[in-house]
């Protein structure tokens, strides 16, 4: 979980925002079982507001703002490189998970 931690913080998130929590989370729950990928709004974030005892929509939005975090004022250089393709517009939760999900997998398969 410290590599998904630094990748995080790498990215330009800090655990100031409510959103950093359940990124970590929904990574985790990815990392886990590919389904969530296909699933963000039906299986992700109920699964998620159910872990923090949170709604849905706060999850949702809490996810884009930590998103928008990464995209505007964040290392959006590290996430093009990752991304292994060029991002033209800010990425949606769901393609922002599945970047961050295939790098920690091609990390830990090296």
């Amino acid at each position: 979980m410290n590599e998904v931690q630094h990748l995080i913080r790498s990215l330009g998130i800090g655990a100031t925002y409510r959103g950093y929590r359940y990124l970590l989370l929904a990574v985790k729950l990815c990392l886990e079982d590919e389904d969530y990928l296909l699933g963000i709004s039906k299986l992700l974030y109920p699964q998620i507001a159910h872990i923090c005892q949170a709604s849905v929509s706060s999850v949702e939005r809490d996810l884009r703002t930590v998103i928008t975090v990464c995209w505007e004022r964040g290392n959006r250089a590290l996430l093009n490189e990752i991304s292994l393709y060029p991002l033209l517009s800010k990425p949606t939760t769901g393609e922002f998970l599945d970047i961050i999900v295939n790098h920690l997998r091609q990390e830990s398969s090296v």
